[in-house]
């Protein structure tokens, strides 16, 4: 069976597996742009607008998300043909970017440590960036490993233990 067909529900809350990597790096490009802009500006406030997008994310994909819904229906479409991957390691990054800048909103605004926010931003910023950029996503690698050291069970993701499975 292959990762496009296991286990793969069709309901709300529900991530998608495969993902289209083009949509995944357009999402990545909002978050970064977005981050960016917050340490730019000083406006913390999108701290809280980002966790509630990772939050959406996490829980349903794209099917919630603004961001979602423009990168999968309207800009990745324009890149060309998608370009599938594996969805867990993806679902795994969008959630440590939700805890993160949960983590940092909690800090501006529940504790008053700026700083804190600008450190959870830069963050953001940075592997955002790499995503965006580079297709180097930092959350994924890190599945990977926790994968290959048992923390993550193998049958969590087929796909990321076979390359055979994987698209060219």
């Amino acid at each position: 069976m292959s990762y496009r067909d296991s286990g793969i529900r069709r309901g709300l809350i529900d991530f998608p597996n495969p993902v289209n990597e083009k949509a995944a790096r357009v999402v990545a490009s909002g978050v970064a742009l977005l981050s960016i802009l917050a340490l730019i500006t000083g406006w913390y406030w999108l701290l809280p607008v980002l966790a509630v997008g990772f939050w959406l994310r996490v829980a349903t994909g794209p099917k919630l998300s603004p961001m979602g819904q423009l990168a999968t229906k309207v800009i990745a479409p324009l890149l060309g043909e998608p370009r599938e991957v594996p969805g867990p390691p993806k679902r795994f990054a969008q959630t440590i970017g939700a805890v993160m800048t949960s983590l940092g909103t909690v800090l501006v605004f529940g504790f008053g440590i700026e700083a804190g926010g600008t450190v959870i931003l830069v963050m953001m910023a940075s592997f955002a960036t790499l995503e965006a950029a580079a297709g180097i996503c930092v959350g994924c690698h890190l599945f990977r490993l926790l994968m290959k050291v048992g923390v993550i069970p193998e049958e969590v993701c087929e796909a990321c233990n076979d390359i055979s499975l994987r698209q060219a």
